[in-house]
C-alpha cells in the first residue's frame, strides 16, 4: 500500500501543525506529525518520505498507527478538554512500548511483599496497628520473600496494587437483621424522593428531610487567624476558650432547594422537636406534609404525636396513655401512627446507620467545612448569629435541589468502553503485532 486517506479534524489537524512547530516534544514526534499533515493532504508515502526524511515503510506504519486511533481520539475530541486531546495525540506520535530490563523480582516475590501489607502488623509480633513502608521492607527480608529490597521499591509494588496501609476509612455495620426490611425501608425513602415533585404539584405535599446537628461548640481562638499568603498557609491558633454548645435544627426542602426555618437553641429534646415542626407547618402553607427523619427516639416522642393529632383534627382521649395503651404506648406505637400514609402530615423512617438516606445530611457537612471548621464564636449568641448568616448565604448562593439517582436497588450502568489507541492495544496484540524494526520504533 503506497498511500492511505488519512482523514483529520479541524481540532486534531491544529494540535498536529502545533507539534510540527513546537520545540519541546524531540525530532521523532515532530517528522511524524509531519507525516499526518502530509497523508491528511493524499500525498502518497514516498513522496512523504522525501519530505520528512523517513523511509517510506516507517511512514506507511506511522500513518496506519494514527489511522488506527482515529476513533479513540473522536472520542476525546467529543468528550474531553482539548488539552486531554493534546495528550492524546502525543501518545499516538509516542515510541512503542519497550520489554525494558529484566524483571528483578519475580511475580511470587511482588505477590509476597504485598501480602505483607495486607495482614495486621499484630500477627507479625509488632505492636502498631498499621504498617510503615519501612517496616515492610524489614518485615519481607526477615520472612525470606526477597533477600534485598528499597523503600522506593515496594512503593512501587503497593503503587501498582492501589495499596495504602497508612490510610483507613470508617464505616458503620448495619445492625439490621431482617435484609428484605431494610431493601424494603430503603426503597421506600427513595421513592419518597422521587415521588416529591409530584406530590407538590398535584396536592401541595411539601417533602422536608428534618435532622439535628447538636453539641455546635462555640469556642473562641484565643489569637486571630492570619489569612494565607503567596508563599505561605493560613495559620489557625489551637488554644481557644469555651463558651458552651447549641443545637441546630434543620429542614430541606426536598424540591425546592432551600434550608427551611431552621431552629438553633441551647437544648434539644421531645418538646423542642415538636416545636420545630409545627412552627414550620404553621409558617408555610401546605396541604399536606411528609417529613424523613431518622430513628431518633425524640422523632415519634409523646409531644409530637400530640402535635400531628391536633393538626389532623383527632381528639386528645383518643390518643391513650404512655407504657399503658392506645397509640402513645410506646415507640412501636407512635411510629406507627406518624408514619401512616392515610395522613396529610406524616413521618418517613430512614433505616437504621442509614443516614447518608437523608438528603439534610449533605447540607450539614457543609456547614461544618464552610461554619465550624475553623470558625471562632465569642459566645453561644455569636454562633447562633452566624449560622443564620450561612443559612441566607446558603439559601441565595449555594442551595440547589438535590438530584436523587439512587433507588434503593444496585446500579445496572451498561458498560460502554471507550476506543483505544494503538500503544492502548499494544500489549494485547503481541501475538499478531505490527511490523516493527529491530529498534522498536
Amino acid at each position: 500500500m503506497n498511500s492511505l486517506a488519512l482523514h483529520l479534524t479541524p481540532a486534531i489537524t491544529e494540535i498536529v501543525r502545533d507539534i510540527t512547530h513546537s520545540r519541546s516534544h524531540g525530532t521523532s514526534a515532530l517528522q511524524r506529525a509531519r507525516c499526518m499533515l502530509l497523508a491528511s493532504q493524499g500525498k502518497k508515502f514516498v513522496e512523504v518520505a522525501s519530505l520528512v526524511g523517513l523511509s517510506a515503510k516507517r511512514v506507511g506504519c506511522w500513518v496506519r498507527r494514527f489511522a488506527q486511533s482515529m476513533d479513540a481520539l473522536l472520542h476525546v475530541e467529543q468528550t474531553q478538554c482539548k488539552a486531554k486531546l493534546t495528550r492524546q495525540v502525543l501518545d499516538c506520535l509516542r515510541d512503542a512500548p519497550r520489554s525494558g530490563r529484566p524483571k528483578q523480582f519475580t511475580p511470587t516475590q511482588v505477590a509476597g511483599v504485598i501480602s505483607v501489607a495486607c495482614e495486621a502488623p499484630e500477627a507479625s509480633g509488632r505492636p502498631v496497628t498499621s504498617w510503615t513502608v519501612n517496616e515492610i521492607v524489614d518485615e519481607s527480608i526477615k520472612r525470606g520473600i526477597v533477600p534485598s529490597i528499597s523503600k522506593s521499591q515496594v512503593q512501587r509494588f503497593l503503587a501498582c496494587a492501589q495499596m495504602r496501609p497508612h490510610k483507613v476509612k470508617g464505616w458503620c455495620f448495619t445492625t439490621e437483621k431482617d435484609q428484605e426490611l431494610f431493601q424494603k425501608q430503603v426503597e421506600m425513602v427513595c421513592q419518597t424522593y422521587l415521588d416529591a415533585p409530584r406530590l407538590l404539584a398535584e396536592k401541595r405535599v411539601h417533602t422536608v428531610c428534618v435532622d439535628e446537628m447538636t453539641s455546635l461548640q462555640a469556642n473562641e481562638k484565643r489569637a486571630p487567624t492570619k489569612r494565607p499568603a503567596p508563599g505561605q498557609c493560613g495559620k489557625e491558633e489551637c488554644q481557644y476558650t469555651r463558651h458552651g454548645t447549641v443545637c441546630l435544627t434543620g429542614n430541606w426542602d426536598v424540591v425546592a432547594g432551600q434550608f427551611l426555618l431552621p431552629t438553633i437553641e441551647e437544648t434539644r429534646n421531645n418538646e423542642d422537636f415538636a416545636k420545630h415542626l409545627e412552627r414550620l407547618i404553621q409558617t408555610v402553607l401546605a396541604d399536606g406534609w411528609v417529613f424523613v427523619v431518622d430513628n431518633l427516639n425524640t422523632h415519634c416522642g409523646e409531644p409530637l404525636v400530640r402535635m400531628v393529632a391536633k393538626h389532623l383534627g383527632i381528639p386528645a382521649s383518643k390518643l391513650g396513655e404512655v407504657k399503658k395503651r392506645g397509640i402513645l404506648k410506646d415507640m412501636a406505637s407512635r411510629r406507627a401512627f406518624l408514619s401512616d400514609t392515610s395522613h396529610r402530615i406524616r413521618l418517613v423512617y430512614i433505616p437504621k446507620h442509614s443516614s447518608w438516606l437523608n438528603q439534610i445530611e449533605a447540607v450539614f457537612g457543609m456547614i461544618n467545612r464552610r461554619v465550624m471548621r475553623g470558625g471562632s464564636f465569642t459566645s453561644r449568641a455569636d454562633l447562633m448569629e452566624k449560622l443564620h448568616r450561612f443559612v441566607t448565604y446558603f439559601n441565595d448562593k449555594i442551595a440547589k435541589p438535590m438530584k436523587w439517582t439512587y433507588t434503593g436497588r444496585p446500579t445496572e450502568k451498561e458498560a460502554i468502553e471507550a476506543p483505544k489507541t494503538w500503544r492502548a492495544l499494544w500489549p494485547f496484540r503481541r501475538s499478531t503485532p505490527l511490523r516493527e524494526q529491530p529498534d522498536g520504533t
